[in-house]
């Protein structure tokens, strides 16, 4: 699976060592886990926690204050569809529904089962002139249609 991985205590520690145990380094602190992990892991926060003396509730609140935290684990490709008004307007809501239903994912779920790929919905990417637009990790696609979705999908598989 991609990058999913607890840290080791000695792991955890060396963090603490290297940014300092302060309040203040907390949040460089949890994203080095979510950058070795893939994302937060409860097991991780909860050795944080205990490292640090500081409540799990507080880390907690942190991870999900902030948008760049995740709780859950993490698609090794990002696929984000563009719902700004050109986009939408040319069909992108389409192609987010295709997308869920070609990925099988449920009602609020971002990740697929076997990791590969999380999906978002994004502003704009600047690109209205290619509406509507999908974006995998760093490549932009334009002009989408749900044959042009299909090809995009295998070429990351």
């Amino acid at each position: 699976m991609w990058r999913l991985k607890l840290l080791t205590e000695e792991e955890i520690v060396s963090l603490i060592e290297k940014y300092g145990n302060k309040k203040s380094s907390l949040i460089r602190i949890m994203q080095e886990i979510q950058k070795k992990a893939g994302y937060l892991p409860k097991e991780d926060l909860s050795v944080l926690s205990q490292q640090i003396n500081i409540p799990l509730s507080k880390i907690y609140g942190i991870a999900t204050f902030y948008h760049q935290f995740r709780l859950k684990p993490f698609g090794k490709h990002t696929i984000q569809v563009c719902f700004g008004t050109a986009c939408h307007v040319k069909g992108g809501d389409e192609i987010w529904d295709f997308l869920r239903e070609k990925l099988r994912l449920i009602g609020s779920e971002d990740t697929t089962n076997d990791l590969l790929f999380t999906v978002q919905k994004a502003r704009c990417f600047g690109a209205c002139s290619m509406a509507p637009v999908m974006k995998v990790d760093n490549d932009i696609y334009g002009n989408m249609t749900k044959e042009k979705l299909e090809e995009i999908l295998k070429k990351y598989s």
